[in-house]
């Protein structure tokens, strides 16, 4: 019953902070008649950053718990488990790095 409440609450913070606070200086400028598809990529922008700190996070924490638990299974494959899990890591999190890239690459465009 918990995870059933959490896990739409987490949703709904994950995406409507970012869209909040990219929409923030949209409104401040609304007196210009800002044409409406900024604000389509203003909520891209928030999309994207919110989208892949989530995949990231969920998919460390998957890597992470896979790799402590082969290692526990057997401990003389620490070694062998650990610079793999690493380089995973690495991975994931590049590509976060990618969507902050592209996420800035559409800010030129508001």
């Amino acid at each position: 019953m918990r995870k059933q409440i959490v896990a739409p609450i987490a949703a709904l913070v994950t995406f409507l902070f970012p869209i909040l606070a990219l929409a923030a200086p949209a409104a401040e400028g609304a007196a210009e008649a800002a044409p409406p598809a900024n604000m389509g990529v203003a909520i891209a922008m928030a999309l994207a950053i919110g989208l892949a700190a989530l995949g990231g996070g969920l998919g460390q924490g998957r890597a992470a718990a896979a790799a402590l638990e082969g290692i526990c299974r057997n401990p003389n494959s620490s070694s062998a488990v650990f610079t793999p899990m690493l380089l995973g890591l690495a991975f994931i999190e590049s590509l976060v790095i990618f969507a902050l890239v592209i996420a800035f690459m559409l800010q030129g465009r508001l």
